[in-house]
């Protein structure tokens, strides 16, 4: 566990000059925000293509994928059903209960707390020692599904407030075509795998991913496709022929074993990464606690002119929405009974509650929008303090399956 407090410490570290960097950074901030989010996206694709790597299908029985499917549907829905309804009711005037812009602000803003982070929660179980865990390899593809979800969910929410758009419909279509690429060539594309090769291919998809979200923005500056790095790193990994005859889990219940090939350099540098990664995802709260996009925008609408409550009120509803998060990802406690036994599905479900990168980049969409005041203040709070507790959350898991 010794991985694991030093990560937590970083994500801290990460978080608490984030508060404060908008201020030290003045007239600069965008263009450091600009170069925290390209760093957080290559740690993310560097720890992404490894967890595809790893990642195994068995085509011959999908059936199990299905409902697996359908357990993170739910783990990523009841988490954003009750923290919208939560700031509709509670934290939205009577008057506005019935307002369509209100509830449309909302349900984009409250998608925050609903996808599970792959690459902290990776990082802290590999780190933790329980990546030969059931756990593990059922978080694994719950995780990555539920991530799935929040991503393809976007693309409704954001036409519920920008209308139809065709960048929309193209992002779905590549979409489509990154998860038939993984179905097609799993395990099957010769390509070097060292970490160089693979923190370059990382370098190479965020740089992409950017390259279309300018040249949209050039056509079209109210609905730039943006392209999630996380699909396409773990597409690309998926598709990485593993050399005859290894197994990429033989070290896993090796104390400090981390997503990739088992070398002890790349063990290493993949700790490096992911420590890095979780310094980086505290430190990309900082526009959200600045209340302005990449642009530097201003947030401007109806729940952008909410009041802010006083700092007692507001921890109220900091604590109430990171509650009602997480109960929210409890559903797979219910599920795989036959499976698991009572205290496994418990620390699956506890270990479902790790939030980052995905969580945070729902919160800086929504602050495109003009999305802001009291909703936004208390949701980014909320992924922080839910960020801090990763590693008890972790701890946790680690207790229940020894016990």
């Amino acid at each position: 566990m010794k991985k694991v407090a030093v990560f937590s410490t970083l994500l801290v570290c990460g978080l608490v000059i984030a508060k404060f960097l908008p201020e030290w950074a003045g007239a600069n901030f965008s263009v450091v925000d600009e170069i925290v989010s390209f760093l957080t996206l290559t740690g993310l694709g560097f720890i992404m293509i490894h967890v595809g790597y790893e990642f195994d299908i068995d085509k011959s029985d999908l059936k199990p994928y299905g409902w697996d499917y359908v357990v993170a549907m739910t783990a990523a829905a009841f988490p954003w059903i009750f923290v919208s309804l939560y700031f509709v009711f509670v934290m939205l005037p009577s008057s506005a209960w019935a307002s369509w812009t209100a509830w449309t602000e909302i349900l984009l803003a409250g998608r925050f707390s609903a996808p599970t982070s792959a690459g902290v929660l990776f990082s802290m179980l590999a780190a933790a020692g329980l990546s030969a865990t059931w756990v593990f390899r059922k978080a694994r593809v719950l995780a990555i599904f539920d991530d799935l979800d929040t991503i393809l969910l976007m693309i409704p929410l954001k036409m519920m407030i920008v209308g139809v758009a065709w960048q929309l419909g193209a992002i779905v279509l590549v979409m489509a075509l990154m998860l038939w690429l993984a179905w097609r060539y799993l395990h099957q594309w010769s390509m070097p795998n060292s970490w160089p090769w693979v923190m370059g291919y990382s370098l190479a998809i965020v740089i992409a991913a950017e390259i279309v979200y300018l040249g949209s923005k050039a056509i079209d500056a109210q609905v730039p496709i943006h392209l999630e790095v996380l699909l396409p790193a773990f597409v690309l990994g998926c598709m990485m022929k593993r050399p005859a005859g290894t197994d990429p889990h033989r070290d896993d219940a090796h104390e400090g074993h981390q997503e990739g090939p088992e070398t002890p350099e790349e063990q290493r540098v993949s700790t490096i990464v992911s420590a890095a990664f979780m310094f980086f995802v505290g430190l990309s709260m900082a526009s959200v606690f600045a209340g302005v996009d990449s642009s530097g925008a201003v947030t401007k609408t109806m729940t952008a002119q909410q009041p802010i409550p006083e700092f007692s009120v507001l921890l109220v509803h900091v604590f109430m929405v990171t509650i009602l998060a997480n109960l929210g990802k409890m559903f797979p406690a219910f599920c795989y009974r036959r499976e698991a036994s009572w205290r496994e599905r418990l620390a699956l479900a506890i270990g479902m509650w790790p939030r980052g990168e995905v969580g945070a980049g729902v919160l800086v969409v929504s602050i495109s929008y003009g999305i802001g005041g009291p909703i936004v203040t208390v949701a980014a709070l909320s992924l922080a303090l839910n960020l801090v507790l990763t590693g008890a959350f972790i701890w946790f898991v680690k207790k229940l399956l020894r016990e």
